[in-house]
């Protein structure tokens, strides 16, 4: 069920309260492997970022530690949402305040990209910060206001043009 030929991309980060092998993060990180796997066999799953211990929480792609960072590719917006608010994720979302310190601004990031490109941490950075800095587009948005595949080709068409009459 994939939109025209595209996926949908997301990132979201987090600010840990504790380093992860604090008594504080032992809530979160008792969780991670059951949460993975649950996001694993999800209807729509297609990827997500993960090191050799099975998930992505000891990356550090900023400059703050204390900043982790999850990345996933799904069929459909649809599916994401189905897994974010639908399943026991929802229910360690809620306890995160336990764990994480309030973001100010854009932490969570989604895109769409072509069947079978697997997005990069920098590429992620890079759509968080459009959003932060430029509010939700088709290029980077949030559950709050989405686009289609076709609006965000659209969107990169014609910025692109713009672009290329500026030069």
């Amino acid at each position: 069920m994939t939109e025209n030929g595209f996926h949908l991309a997301q990132v979201n980060i987090a600010r840990m309260l504790a380093p992860l092998e604090d008594d504080l993060m032992y809530g979160f990180v008792s969780k991670l492997d059951e949460i993975n796997k649950l996001a694993d066999e999800s209807p729509g799953f297609v990827w997500r970022l993960q090191t050799e211990e099975g998930n992505a929480t000891y990356l550090r792609p900023y400059d703050d530690e204390r900043i982790i960072v999850n990345m996933s590719v799904w069929e459909s917006i649809e599916h994401l949402k189905q897994f974010v608010y639908r399943t026991q994720h929802a229910s360690v979302m809620r306890q995160r305040a336990e764990w994480f310190s309030k973001f100010e601004g854009a932490f969570i990031a989604l895109w769409w990209i072509p069947v079978g490109h697997i997005p990069t941490v920098n590429e992620a950075k890079e759509r968080l910060e459009y959003l932060r800095t430029h509010g939700e587009s088709p290029y980077a948005f949030s559950f709050k206001k989405t686009h289609s595949a076709s609006e965000a080709i659209q969107f990169n068409t014609s910025t692109l043009t713009a672009a290329v009459q500026c030069k």
